[in-house]
């Protein structure tokens, strides 16, 4: 007989997120230059304080959260057969009682308040003194949850943490196991954005200019300068991702990522931060030159202030993204000692600069196809979309003409036999450049064009076309 009441655990069973964390990261993201104070309401009055006081000063959107489907269909079956549903959770009461009135599923909350964290015994506590021992049934998924689950008659579990199914099992009440979690590997591989190293093959731009394939200290340099890029901006993402958490779920694309939609759980994502940035700059500290690691901190230093402040900025979000796409070829140049010309720079330059347009560009065009006016974390309306689309097909065509204007220079007249053959690639990236804003008003560009370029066959093409064009100028 199923008669007891059904008590539900929040972070982690129904949720596939923590309050608390959700919590810390939109206030760090509305008031950074107040990030001390947590820790001084965390000492103060411990977790209690410090989950009132943030919930206090931040207003998370409950329906947006990542709520686990699988559970919430079970709870509603339970509840539409009659049966008695309660949450209790360590969130803030604030947090837990929007989330029940949202939910509308729940006839009694139980949540941390100013004076007591209700986690572990103090929740097997509560709910012994409600329903008495052996009088309700707990769905949980953590170690916290093992104490109350000894005083439930049954134990439902859910997603278990690491050894948690097994401690459970030992109590000898376990019901069901529900495991809805998606493919390790899969997710690390979409939360770190595996894909977007695509960009950090930037870094080999220059070894290709300077001509210094030929130079296994060079290569071995540069791949290793690819690795080190890689894990920082990796590290850069999660960070961002998790800044950007409510932004991302109310988006059309960006509400799959894995900490957002809640595949990855947020401590993953705050433990693997420090652990990627260290072996980012282990790699760059111990095998590269000091200048490398001085451009990939200060490439650390701007992505950190885009996450957090410059994205919201108009025009200047557009100007630092190609400031970073930029960064990559100046990291290129340190790591093999080569050096930085201008016209790779200025070429560079517009070139990414009309990418990071084409980028806004698709955004904001989607935004409009779905009836929306305003971008929601940055500081774009429809009624930009022909000035956008202005400034990166300027900026694409000015990016043509320093290439133009790189084959007279005296230095390619040394580095190639037949620089005139260079010219052949003018009229290919103009092309390339012309077609990508043709889609992106057709409303066929992916949000990112980096990635569209590495998924199609005539962008890959050009590109295949143009190192054949340098290779036989050489």
């Amino acid at each position: 007989m199923l008669s007891k009441p059904l008590v539900v655990d929040l972070d982690g069973t129904l949720l596939r997120s923590d309050v608390l964390i959700e919590s810390g990261f939109a206030y760090l993201k509305s008031a950074p230059y107040r990030f001390y104070k947590p820790l001084l309401w965390l000492l103060r009055g411990g977790k209690p304080a410090l989950k009132t006081q943030l919930a206090d000063a931040t207003d998370i959107d409950v329906a947006a959260l990542p709520y686990d489907r699988t559970v919430l269909d079970w709870l509603s079956a339970e509840r539409a057969a009659g049966r008695s549903l309660v949450l209790a959770t360590a969130c803030s009461e604030r947090y837990a009682q929007a989330i029940s009135a949202h939910l509308g599923l729940f006839d009694r909350t139980f949540a941390t308040d100013a004076e007591t964290n209700l986690a572990a015994a103090r929740k097997r506590d509560q709910l012994v003194a409600e329903y008495g021992e052996k009088g309700f049934d707990y769905v949980g998924n953590s170690r916290d949850d093992v104490p109350v689950w000894r005083s439930a008659e049954r134990a439902y579990v859910v997603n278990p943490d690491t050894g948690v199914e097994r401690a459970a099992r030992r109590i000898g009440n376990v019901e069901r196991v529900i495991d809805s979690r998606p493919s390790l590997l899969r997710t690390f591989a979409k939360a770190l954005r595996l894909h977007q190293w695509l960009k950090n093959l930037l870094i080999f731009l220059p070894l290709l200019a300077a001509h210094m394939l030929n130079s296994p200290f060079a290569v071995a340099s540069a791949l290793l300068a690819f690795f080190s890029f890689g894990l920082c901006a990796s590290s850069v993402y999660l960070l961002n991702d998790l800044l950007d958490l409510e932004d991302d779920r109310n988006h059309p694309v960006k509400c799959k990522r894995p900490l957002a939609s809640g595949a990855m759980p947020l401590a993953w994502g705050m433990a693997l931060i420090p652990v990627l940035l260290a072996g980012s700059f282990a790699i760059a500290l111990a095998w590269l030159p000091a200048r490398f690691a001085l451009v990939l901190l200060g490439y650390y230093v701007l992505t950190l202030a885009y996450s957090t402040f410059i994205k919201r900025q108009v025009v200047v979000d557009v100007v630092t993204l190609a400031g970073l796409y930029t960064t990559r070829i100046v990291a290129g140049t340190a790591a093999v000692g080569a050096h930085l010309t201008f016209w790779l720079l200025a070429f560079s330059m517009f070139m990414f600069l009309s990418l990071a347009l084409i980028k806004r560009y698709a955004e904001v065009h989607a935004m409009q196809a779905r009836g929306v006016t305003k971008t929601r974390g940055r500081d774009y309306t429809v009624a930009d979309l022909p000035m956008i689309s202005s400034l990166g097909t300027a900026s694409g065509y000015l990016a043509v003409l320093v290439l133009a204007l790189y084959i007279q220079d005296a230095r390619t007249m040394s580095l190639y036999r037949e620089p005139q053959v260079i010219w052949l690639a003018c009229p290919l990236v103009l092309y390339w450049i012309s077609r990508a804003w043709v889609i992106a008003h057709r409303g066929g560009m992916h949000d990112d064009p980096i990635v569209f370029a590495a998924r199609d066959r005539v962008s890959l093409a050009v590109v295949a076309l143009c190192g054949l064009v340098f290779w036989a100028a050489i």
